[in-house]
């Protein structure tokens, strides 16, 4: 650990940081149940774990860990180093989801009139949207899902919103085999996700949120790398994914040589 990084740990804003990122965790966990419990469809990634968990002992929020276990020890094949918001999101937003599930302060929809559930599909897609902002913004490192993203795209030297549709296609697929919910929901996320976090970090970026955050830190390579990404937050509708890789990958990471770090 560098020095600059242990006077970050030290600092008095990195438990709020830390305290960010958990939130914004479990609003994505929220956002994952309101979907769930629409049984309209999920998103790709979710498709997956639904299936996998039909066919195994595991819960829904276990295969989520499962998976993003797997696709982490993948990326450490690949040269990409977890941190510690990588790892946080490998254990909670699963432990979340589980837990919300067990409450069951939201039954399930699917007898309910269509209207209902399109709503709470539509505000499943809103809370993670803000979710994911909330969990970029402290910038303490991407997703597995994403690490392994961005190197693929290193590798491949294709454009990360191909590697994106590619990767989520086929995951979507399989989880479809597997018996995962696949509906207008899915189509509900995949056109709605891009707009939800746009807005939401258009909110955040008001209320100078992200400047509290990380400006006065002791972590200079996130500052100029933020203000690089801030003109990618007002892309059109049809670039909102390669505006999330852009800022929840590129700029919270740095590649050295054939290494990428989080």
């Amino acid at each position: 650990m560098s020095f600059n990084s242990l006077r970050t740990f030290m600092s008095w804003r990195y438990p709020i940081r830390l305290i960010v990122l958990i939130c914004g965790l479990f609003l994505i966990a929220t956002g994952i149940v309101c979907m769930y419990r629409s049984a309209l469809g999920l998103d790709p990634w979710s498709v997956l774990h639904q299936g996998i968990s039909r066919h195994t002992p595991l819960s829904f929020g276990t295969a989520t860990i499962v998976v993003g276990a797997f696709i982490l020890l993948l990326g450490l094949l690949l040269k990409v180093y977890p941190g510690v918001g990588t790892l946080l999101n490998l254990v909670l937003i699963g432990i979340f989801v589980d837990w919300q599930l067990r409450l069951n302060w939201l039954p399930d929809l699917s007898g309910q009139p269509l209207l209902l559930r399109l709503l709470v599909n539509t505000i499943g897609v809103l809370l993670s949207g803000l979710g994911v902002a909330f969990y970029i913004a402290p910038g303490m490192g991407a997703g597995p899902r994403d690490g392994v993203m961005l190197r693929l795209h290193v590798l491949t030297k294709m454009r990360i919103s191909i590697v994106r549709a590619t990767l989520e296609c086929f995951v979507l697929l399989i989880g479809f085999l597997l018996g995962g919910t696949v509906g207008i929901g899915t189509l509900i996320f995949a056109f709605g996700i891009g707009p939800a976090i746009e807005i939401s970090f258009g909110l955040i970026k008001k209320l100078r949120f992200i400047e509290f955050l990380l400006f006065t830190t002791v972590d200079p390579p996130i500052k100029p790398a933020l203000e690089r990404s801030a003109p990618t937050l007002s892309k059109t509708s049809c670039e909102h994914s390669q505006a999330l890789a852009d800022v929840g990958t590129f700029n919270f990471s740095r590649t050295e040589g054939d290494v990428t770090k989080f």
